[in-house]
């Protein structure tokens, strides 16, 4: 299957970054199946890359994920209780650890992150936050979640997008 990771960076050898507290499904390399979601993260990174230094880059990494039936996969449907309760445990302990090499599910852009805070901070209960869910267009991410994970990528090839 090929998926994509945007950055600012041609990576041949995706690392889990361990810098980045508060993401979906923990510490990991991040991808998704959708080539244009990759380009808009790619250019999102770039641009707040423009405001720390000059010359920010949006580069889309291609990569072919192979089949490894020794991993431990984890596959989300939808935005379901099971899925927010491993996002909010995810963003709000920086220990927790759900056991999997690899996540495949939605991904909370804004305003699904704006609900899942909601959740995190007390504010709204789970089950209100998955109705309001149900609403949102959610693209999809695929989580490398340990480095026997990462062994499944293989690297194609990589392209600039002039932003």
């Amino acid at each position: 299957m090929i998926v994509y990771h945007g950055s600012t960076l041609k990576i041949e050898k995706p690392l889990i970054i361990r810098s980045e507290f508060g993401r979906n499904f923990g510490f990991a390399f991040y991808t998704t199946d959708i080539k244009e979601q990759a380009e808009r993260w790619a250019v999102r990174r770039a641009k707040l890359q423009e405001r720390k230094f000059s010359g920010g880059k949006a580069v889309v990494n291609i990569y072919d994920w192979a089949e490894n039936r020794e991993l431990n996969v984890h596959t989300f449907d939808g935005a379901s209780m099971e899925w927010l309760d491993m996002v909010v445990n995810c963003r709000s302990n920086p220990s927790y650890n759900h056991g999997f090499d690899i996540v495949v599910g939605k991904i909370a852009n804004d305003n699904v992150g704006e609900t899942v805070s909601y959740v995190v901070h007390g504010i709204m209960r789970k089950e209100d936050a998955i109705e309001r869910l149900k609403f949102e267009k959610i693209n999809n991410q695929i989580a490398f979640c340990t480095e026997k994970a990462l062994g499944s990528l293989r690297f194609i090839d990589s392209y600039e997008i002039v932003h």
